[in-house]
């Protein structure tokens, strides 16, 4: 394995640490949000992660060496969540009942998520800045 895909494997993981933080932080920011551009509550999303599709190119030369691919976003789709009835009659969306329809997002799971999240954005700073690292003790052997 080269230093290269190393790098390319990290560089995925921690593009889409960086989709799964901007997702959180989308719903945390609608959390109180009861009516969206569709007249409905906002509904919470999740981001769905696979293993990075290699090109043609890539598949062609995976015949000639091991190729490891990282991680990739593979959807950002709705949760499904029905939303949650608050008792509110004085809130403008309420309905006849006094019912206010919120988003059912947990803010502390949301929370928990985000720690992750940034975690692994982390974890993967460091790799490339081992294989940074590495690569710079491999060129020094020679000298000296």
């Amino acid at each position: 394995m080269s230093y290269f895909s190393t790098l390319d494997i990290s560089a995925s993981g921690m593009e889409v640490q960086k989709i799964r933080l901007d997702t959180v932080a989308l719903n945390l920011a609608n959390v109180n949000t009861t009516r969206g551009v569709d007249g409905r509550p906002y509904q919470p999303l999740k981001v769905v992660i696979g293993e990075k599709v290699p090109s043609q190119f890539d598949s062609t030369l995976s015949i000639y060496q091991q190729s490891l691919r990282g991680p990739e976003v593979v959807d950002i789709s709705p949760t499904g969540a029905s939303p949650k009835l608050v008792y509110k009659p004085e809130h403008p969306d309420a309905n006849e009942d006094g019912l206010v329809a919120f988003p059912d997002i947990n803010p502390v799971s949301e929370m928990v998520d985000l720690l992750e999240a940034t975690r692994a954005y982390e974890a993967n700073v460091r790799a490339v800045n081992a294989a940074k690292t590495m690569a710079l003790r491999a060129l020094e052997i020679g000298e000296g």
